[in-house]
């Protein structure tokens, strides 16, 4: 017998035993004075509405009055038969998976001002959903001491999540939850997304999660992210929300069931054309003036993404040698980017026609700058160097004056970097001491593919190895929720640990604080959190200003006596050896203050020598 508010249902799995269950539930009404509306009620139907829902000896189905009335519904043509549209939508929300992407075009057209327009979008997705809700999903119901299996999907837009039953072979979908991510959630990153997706459907089935042992499957480290030390606040506050509940990290096998099948998006990567033979687009452009020097680079990637980048110089230059260095600076910037194929802007018709071989270029200056802007763009597949119309390089332009008038004050988030001295000038430094072996060594080399002899210590090797990455010629460790690591020696780690704890804009934190913000920054090496510990005793002003300890080294011997004579002791020792006047015994008196001692000899012990002694 199942009850909710006033809502009664008595369900039996045999139509035998449907009779004496149904004589048992009458014992209980007529045992508590209850009495029943007969237009209510209904007897041995193998199927009913309760609750909104179709329940039947198969399970849990959607209305088909809620159906029929989307089926039949028209494409809206005013606002308010949109809200009605979605209405009667999001009464069927429990049978639909990802109903939130589904709908995305209708939530799009709500939110945009200005009068109403159905897009053909809406038009496609109206259809889509028809056509799914005509072949709507049957929903289980779970029973007592049920494992449940829960399937989490992030999209664009939305995150969703499907709870499954597990029937033999078979999986039957239970409850689908959605949510609609504002603008700050869709800049998670994917990992955090899916932590997202697992909160809300706790959140939203959260009798299910108290009453079931959840099992959430996943090929993703999901719960290593929850137990991560260096976590961040957000993900700390969910992990903390759902220690409340039994939920189980397994990796997820093959699908048993076509709705599962369709159902699963899991973090599928954003279908993104940017391929590596597409070109990145570069503008940059240099000035000079009475108070200073500066350049700006604006690179757009393939995909759209956007990167500003400024320089200060502390060097007077010319015009042109300001585009030579701006020119030079793009070019760096793009390569560390990755970029392969480039088109460059430049508004200096000096510059763009020099790189051409058009122009000729007689100051010795000029032609160092053409040889090592040439040797840097060898280092590209292809290159095309184009002059632009200063008004369309007024973006790159306008930087490039604010930066060289400001240091770096510049409106918005952009990296500035300050060069002291011009890139001609730079000196050619040939290393002639090794490096010292480090603890990166090892790592780097079984990357590389140089394995080691033993196999255990190969087994071993490829264990530690499985957390590090090798680009660009340097180390990075991996990290679930944070940006890759760079890998540090133990000597740049501790000018890493020196500019953080004491430099310009270091507060003097504890060991535990500088080793979490060393990780947040972006650098690790093994020994992070012991040299940390060890920085943190050795510098002199946390000992010089540090709050002083009252407290005592050592506990506290309690005093007796308040002040001298107050209290004494009296103790008879002896015998000893005869002395003068035939005294073997003596009576001493020590002061618990002063420590004052009072001492007599006797004879015998008797009570008026001790009285008059005291």
């Amino acid at each position: 017998m199942e009850v909710y508010v006033d809502y009664m249902l008595v369900n039996s799995k045999q139509s035998k035993s449907h009779l004496s269950d149904l004589a048992e539930a009458f014992g209980v009404l007529r045992k508590y004075p209850m009495k029943l509306n007969p237009a209510k009620c209904a007897f041995g139907v193998s199927s009913g509405k309760f609750f909104g829902f179709m329940v039947n000896n198969r399970g849990i189905e959607a209305n088909p009055e809620k159906i029929k009335a989307v089926l039949e519904m028209e494409a809206p043509k005013t606002l308010k038969q949109l809200q009605c549209l979605n209405g009667r939508i999001a009464a069927l929300n429990k049978f639909v998976s990802s109903s939130t992407d589904k709908c995305l075009p209708f939530f799009e057209v709500l939110r945009k001002k200005g009068p109403f327009e159905w897009t053909t979008e809406c038009e496609q997705a109206l259809e889509q959903l028809k056509n799914y809700l005509c072949s709507a999903p049957l929903h289980a119901k779970p029973l007592p001491g049920d494992k449940l299996h829960l399937y989490l999907a992030v999209s664009d837009s939305a995150v969703s999540s499907a709870l499954i039953k597990q029937e033999g072979v078979r999986q039957s979908p239970i409850y689908y939850t959605n949510k609609a991510m504002i603008e700050a959630d869709t800049r998670y990153p994917q990992m955090e997304k899916l932590a997202l997706a697992l909160v809300t459907a706790a959140r939203r089935l959260r009798s299910y999660f108290q009453a079931h042992t959840v099992v959430v499957l996943t090929n993703l480290p999901l719960k290593n992210i929850f137990h991560k030390p260096e976590t961040s606040g957000r993900l700390m506050k969910w992990a903390m929300e759902l220690s409340e509940y039994y939920i189980q990290f397994k990796p997820r096998t093959a699908l048993k069931g076509q709705v599962v099948a369709d159902f699963i998006a899991e973090l599928t990567p954003q279908s993104q054309s940017i391929e590596s033979d597409l070109p990145w687009t570069i503008y940059v452009d240099g000035s000079s003036n009475e108070r200073g020097c500066g350049a700006k680079i604006l690179l757009l990637a393939p995909g759209g993404e956007r990167f500003e980048y400024a320089l200060r110089f502390n060097f007077r230059t010319s015009n042109n040698e300001a585009e030579y260095e701006a020119l030079l600076a793009g070019l760096r910037v793009a390569k560390e980017l990755g970029a392969i194929h480039i088109k460059v802007f430049n508004d200096s018709q000096l510059v763009v026609n020099q790189i051409k071989e058009e122009y000729q270029t007689k100051d010795p200056r000029m032609e160092k700058y053409l040889s090592k802007v040439r040797s840097h763009l060898a280092q590209f597949e292809t290159y095309e160097v184009n002059q632009v119309p200063r008004s369309e390089n007024s973006n790159a332009g306008a930087l490039a004056k604010l930066a060289s008038a400001y240091e770096t004050y510049l409106a918005r988030s952009v990296s500035v970097e300050i060069l002291d001295n011009p890139s001609i000038l730079e000196p050619d430094v040939m290393e002639v001491d090794t490096p010292a072996p480090s603890w990166m060594d090892p790592i780097v080399e079984f990357i590389k593919g140089n394995l080691p002899q033993d196999s255990k210590e190969q087994k071993k090797m490829a264990r530690k190895a499985a957390r590090f990455i090798l680009r660009d010629r340097a180390l990075y460790r991996r990290g679930f929720s944070l940006p890759l690591l760079k890998c540090v020696t133990p000597e740049e780690g501790l000018y890493i640990l020196r500019e953080i704890h004491e430099g310009v804009c270091g507060n003097h934190s504890s060991a535990r604080s500088l080793s979490a913000e060393v990780v947040r920054q972006g650098y690790y090496w093994p020994t992070v959190e012991q040299d940390a510990k060890q920085f943190v005793k050795t510098c002199d002003n946390c000992q010089r200003f540090a709050n002083i300890i009252h407290q005592p080294p050592e506990l506290l011997t309690p005093i007796s006596a308040p002040w001298p004579l107050a209290q004494w002791g009296i103790d008879i020792i002896g015998p000893f050896p005869l002395g003068k006047g035939q005294t073997k015994f003596a009576v001493v008196a020590v002061d618990y203050f002063t420590k004052w001692v009072e001492a007599e000899a006797l004879t015998h012990i008797i009570e008026p020598r001790v009285t008059s002694f005291v």
